[in-house]
C-alpha cells in the first residue's frame, strides 16, 4: 500500500482529483445499472425478457430496494475492514446487523402509531442505536491494551449474534402480535420486502446516501487506519478518532439498510474483496466500486430468489439472506483458511 495514498486530507485531494472520483463513480453506476437493467429482465414466470409496462412497476420496487441495502452493506463492509485491519469484519459478522435489526423489530411496538414520517424515522433511529450499542460491544470485549485481536473480535461477533438472536426469540414469544414486516424469517436471514410504507423508504434511502456521502469524504484517511499507529500519528491523523468516527459512520449505513431488510449476511465481506480485485486497496477507489458491486449482488440475488419461485423450480420465494448465506459462507471459510496460514498484506 502506497503511504502517499494514504495521507491526510489536504495531499489527498492532490493525489485523488474529482475528476478521477467522478470517473471511478461513473463506471460503478454503469455496471450497477448493466445489472440491474438484468435483474428486471427476470421474473417468476420463467420467462427471461423485458417485461410489458405492467409488470416492469412490480419488478423495479424489489430491484431498487435490494440495490440500495447491498450498496449500503458492502461500504460498510469496506469501512470496518479498514479501521478494524481485518478481511473478516463484516457488519454480519460483527453483530452489527442483528443489533439494528433487534432494534428495528422492538421498534414497532412502541412507535407503531407515531405519524408515517417520525414512524419512519424514529424506526432508523432505534435501529442506529442498536447497531452503535453493538459494535461497541464487540470492539471493547475484542479490544486488549488498545489492539484488536482479530479472532477474538469475530468470536464475540458470533456470540453476540447469539445473544440478540436469543432476545428476539424471547420478545417473539412473548408479543406474538407485534407488527413487524416480513416476519420472524426477516430477522433471522434478512429479505427484500416490498410491503414497506413509502417514508421508511425514504428514510432509508436518505440516510444511507447522507452516511456514504462521509464515508467517501473520510476515505483518504481510512487508508492510513492500515498503517501502524505510529505511522498514522505521523502523518497527522488521530487514528483513535478515526476509528471511532468511522465505526460509527459504518453503523448508521448499516442499520438504515437493515432497519428494512433485517441482517442480510455475507455482502459486507464479499463485496470488498470483489471490488479489491478490480481496483486495488485504496479506499477512495475502494468504496465507489465496492458500493456498486453491493448493489449489483444483491440485486441479482434477489432475481435469482424470484427465478428460482418459478414453476419447476423451487416453488417457493427464498429469501434473498439464505442466497447470500449460501455464497458467503464458503467465502468466509476460505478467508479464515487463507488468514490462518499467512499475514495478508492488508
Amino acid at each position: 500500500m502506497t503511504v502517499a495514498a494514504a495521507s491526510p486530507a489536504s495531499s489527498s485531494v492532490r493525489a485523488w482529483g474529482a475528476a478521477q472520483l467522478a470517473t471511478t463513480i461513473a463506471v460503478s453506476i454503469i455496471i450497477w445499472l448493466i445489472l440491474a437493467a438484468a435483474c428486471l429482465c427476470v421474473g417468476s414466470t420463467g420467462r427471461i425478457g423485458w417485461p410489458a409496462s405492467d409488470v416492469l412497476k412490480y419488478r423495479i420496487e424489489p430491484v431498487l430496494l435490494a440495490s440500495l441495502i447491498g450498496a449500503a452493506l458492502a461500504a460498510a463492509g469496506v469501512t470496518f475492514q479498514a479501521i478494524l485491519r481485518n478481511p473478516l469484519a463484516d457488519p454480519y459478522l460483527l453483530g452489527v446487523s442483528s443489533g439494528a435489526s433487534l432494534a428495528a423489530y422492538v421498534w414497532a411496538l412502541p412507535f407503531a402509531t407515531l405519524p408515517p414520517l417520525v414512524g419512519g424515522m424514529s424506526q432508523q433511529a432505534f435501529a442506529f442505536v442498536g447497531a452503535l450499542v453493538t459494535v461497541t460491544i464487540v470492539f471493547i470485549l475484542a479490544s486488549r491494551r488498545g489492539r484488536v485481536e482479530p479472532i477474538t473480535l469475530l468470536l464475540v461477533g458470533v456470540i453476540v449474534n447469539a445473544v440478540n438472536g436469543s432476545i428476539f426469540l424471547l420478545i417473539n414469544a412473548l408479543h406474538r402480535g407485534l407488527p413487524a414486516s416480513g416476519g420472524p424469517m426477516t430477522f433471522l436471514v434478512g429479505g427484500i420486502q416490498t410491503t414497506l410504507a413509502t417514508e421508511q423508504k425514504l428514510a432509508a434511502a436518505l440516510l444511507v446516501l447522507i452516511g456514504w456521502l462521509f464515508l467517501l469524504y473520510i476515505s483518504g484517511n481510512l487508508n492510513v487506519a492500515g498503517l501502524s499507529e505510529a505511522e498514522a500519528e505521523s502523518l497527522g491523523v488521530r487514528i483513535h478518532r478515526l476509528r471511532w468516527i468511522g465505526l460509527i459512520a459504518a453503523s448508521l449505513v448499516t442499520a438504515s439498510a437493515v432497519a428494512i431488510s433485517g441482517p442480510i449476511g455475507f455482502v459486507g465481506l464479499v463485496c470488498p474483496h470483489l471490488a479489491r480485485q478490480i481496483v486495488g486497496r485504496d479506499v477512495r477507489k475502494l468504496l465507489p466500486v465496492a458500493t456498486g458491486v453491493g448493489a449489483g449482488l444483491l440485486a441479482v440475488a434477489d432475481a435469482s430468489s424470484r427465478y428460482l419461485a418459478g414453476e419447476n423450480r423451487a416453488e417457493t420465494f427464498l429469501p434473498v439472506g439464505v442466497l447470500t448465506g449460501l455464497l458467503g459462507g464458503p467465502f468466509f471459510l476460505l478467508l479464515l483458511w487463507q488468514t490462518r496460514r499467512k499475514t495478508l498484506d492488508f
